[in-house]
């Protein structure tokens, strides 16, 4: 080891340490110059992105290592719509009996069409996005099941129409043209017909559809190992996977860990000549983690995450203040993030996805 490498390991195992000391998530700017370049391009070979931000690629493995076994950060596949899910997603809004929110909240996680959970502050006490996997009665689901979970008040529910932008598209603005041109060319790109079903794939591809959910970095050679097939053929199944975009890979990270503490919603009724235009313009915003449009009196609702109440506050002002069209506004705090893709959070910590995600 070079003396710059035995310093970084020191630097690594004193912030593994402190994390684990205070039951955060201590980050410094290498992590987070890793998670935003993984956020471009999350198949990446370690060699390339240590060359791309400028270090050692035993310093990238080591802090990739670190990241992922502290449950700081996954790299999962996102799968598409069409493939699991038999109709749009839906955004409940729970409120609930005094002081029984989070007891609420912890009992949705027995459902795994429920893929988002959180606790705020604002109209509703719980907020969650239930999606239709194939086989589930949607009906039952919202009118008997979740609505008679106890301590619940009332449940309102708004069907998702046109998603403008999903979580998959946040971005962390650290790298410069340089690094993200350089990244992009890792990216496979999507330009394949898409598939229709999980049927339209053979056993290999659903199985390294499976594989890839929980590893999205998951190599050819790894997936052949865990599959036993050749790892020809596992590369084969893996780039049929990405080029029809049945498999989108992500960077699971939680905003707070990385400078975005304050999560919120909000929720705005406009005229509706305006609606397209506001949805194209807070899709664009750098705070904007999912802008859709639902049903419901106040049809754009957009979820955003903010370094602070300073900058919700200039947000709220300036950048709605600007939109055309608005005719009133509601905003929702987060006080706790329970899940998010399927995957349980405990602060920035991440769980395993739900199980059931995939079914034929």
């Amino acid at each position: 080891m070079t003396v710059d490498q035995i310093a970084d390991v020191a630097t690594d195992q004193a912030t593994a340490q402190t994390s684990v000391r205070n039951g955060n998530s201590r980050m410094d700017e290498t992590d987070h110059d890793i998670i935003a370049a993984l956020q471009i391009a999350p198949r990446v070979p370690a060699k390339a992105l240590g060359e791309i931000l400028g270090v050692p690629t035993s310093t990238i493995t080591r802090r990739l290592k670190r990241l992922q076994d502290e449950q700081l950060m996954k790299v999962v596949g996102r799968f598409a719509w069409p493939l699991i899910l038999s109709g749009n997603p839906q955004q409940l809004w729970i409120c609930c009996h005094p002081g029984q929110a989070l007891d609420v909240a912890e009992q949705l996680k027995a459902f795994p069409e429920v893929q988002y959970i959180m606790t705020t502050s604002g109209s509703s006490d719980v907020y969650a996005e239930l999606f239709p996997l194939l086989g589930t009665n949607l009906n039952d689901l919202i009118s008997r099941r979740i609505p008679s979970l106890a301590g619940i008040t009332s449940v309102e529910t708004q069907l998702v129409l046109d998603s403008r932008r999903v979580a998959l598209s946040w971005r962390l603005q650290r790298l410069n043209a340089d690094q993200k041109n350089a990244l992009a060319a890792h990216v496979v790109p999507v330009n394949q017909p898409p598939l229709r079903s999980t049927e339209d794939m053979t056993d290999l591809e659903f199985r390294t559809m499976g594989e890839l959910g929980r590893n999205a970095r998951a190599s050819a050679a790894e997936i052949a190992r865990t599959l036993n097939v050749g790892s020809s053929t596992a590369y084969r199944a893996i780039q049929t996977l990405l080029t029809t975009g049945a498999v989108s890979p992500r960077v699971e990270v939680e905003p707070e860990a990385v400078g975005f503490p304050l999560a919120a919603i909000i929720s705005l009724q406009i005229k509706p000549k305006f609606i397209g235009t506001v949805l194209d313009i807070l899709a664009e915003h750098s705070a904007a983690r999912m802008v859709s449009m639902v049903t419901g009196k106040a049809p754009v609702v957009f979820h955003g995450v903010f370094a602070g109440p300073q900058q919700l506050a200039g947000f709220l002002t300036e950048d709605v203040g600007a939109l055309p069209g608005v005719q009133a506004m509601d905003t929702c705090v987060s006080h706790r993030i329970l899940r998010r893709y399927w995957m349980d959070r405990d602060g920035a910590r991440i769980g395993e996805q739900t199980e059931g995600l995939l079914r034929r």
